[in-house]
């Protein structure tokens, strides 16, 4: 995959990628989050977690998802925006929306090998970790670059 877009996949898309990481025996190694204001402490998680595997494949949560977890004046910038920067991260294979409040569904779409989360969550309390473990995969809980967080920058940016 060589052009931004083309890693932004749709479910149909996602399905034949899927099969063809399945067919070279890749570990796929799947994470989430709104990623409302990409900053290094993203970049940083997102690099170690590609480590974990062969293909990173990232799920984004849609505009009305991130509504209704962070509020009506969120997300800052639109899914389409997010999705595009994330792609362009180069140890980002895949970007998939989804617009459900959690990625269960995808999770269990994806089977992933690995299921990586920051250090704000623990092993059982992510989203899905009962069914990776079911099927032989692991959690893995990244620790936190410190000092950097959305809420954080929004603060520090609208001077309170």
């Amino acid at each position: 995959m060589y052009e931004t877009r083309q890693k932004i996949l749709n479910e149909e898309d996602l399905e034949r990628w899927l099969a063809y990481w399945r067919f070279l025996e890749q570990k796929i190694v799947f994470t989430n989050g709104c990623f409302d204001i990409l900053h290094l402490g993203h970049v940083e998680y997102l690099e170690e977690a590609s480590r974990l595997g062969d293909v990173l494949i990232v799920g984004v949560n849609s505009d009305e998802s991130v509504r209704r977890l962070k509020g009506p004046r969120r997300p800052i910038q639109p899914v389409e925006s997010r999705a595009r920067l994330l792609a362009a991260l180069e140890f980002v294979d895949a970007v998939v929306v989804f617009d459900e409040d959690t990625p269960l569904r995808l999770i269990q779409r994806i089977q992933p090998q690995v299921l990586v989360k920051g250090g704000d969550y623990t092993p059982n309390k992510v989203v899905g970790s009962e069914y990776v473990r079911e099927w032989g995969g692991e959690v893995i809980i990244l620790p936190l670059v410190p000092n950097y967080s959305t809420t954080a920058l929004l603060s520090k940016a609208c001077g309170s």
